[in-house]
């Protein structure tokens, strides 16, 4: 059994820069593994010489991208998932990334440190 964890975090980045970040395998392959390639609907994501597969279940473009990995979509587990989705404030300008993703129990404190250390990577990429 899984649980969903939210996770906020504020970027001072123009949208369709962040968007990209989040949404595509060269974006992606600079901050959340260290390669990305594109097989259909299909992303691998590779560290350290192992491979993972997800696929993309929906995108808006510059708004939110979410992912399924392959073991979840095999076993059937629909209602798992990973997603970042963009939220700007209109007066301030503020863009947040907004994470979700589900984990075990006995791992959330670890994917939460995980995903703090993944975004800033992304912010030092960006250099925000």
């Amino acid at each position: 059994m899984k649980e969903k964890i939210e996770l906020e975090y504020s970027l001072s980045s123009a949208s369709k820069v962040l968007f990209d970040h989040l949404s595509t395998p060269s974006g992606l392959s600079h901050w959340f593994a260290d390669n990305v390639n594109v097989d259909g609907k299909d992303f691998i994501f590779i560290w350290n010489n192992s491979e993972e597969r997800a696929k993309v279940l929906a995108k808006k473009q510059g708004k939110f991208v979410r992912f399924q990995w392959e073991e979840d979509f095999e076993n059937g587990d629909d209602e798992y998932f990973f997603e970042f989705r963009i939220e700007k404030d209109e007066i301030t300008g503020v863009s947040s990334l907004l994470i979700t993703d589900f984990v075990e129990t006995e791992d959330i404190d670890e994917a939460i440190d995980l995903w703090d250390s993944q975004v800033a990577e992304l912010k030092r990429f960006l250099g925000i």
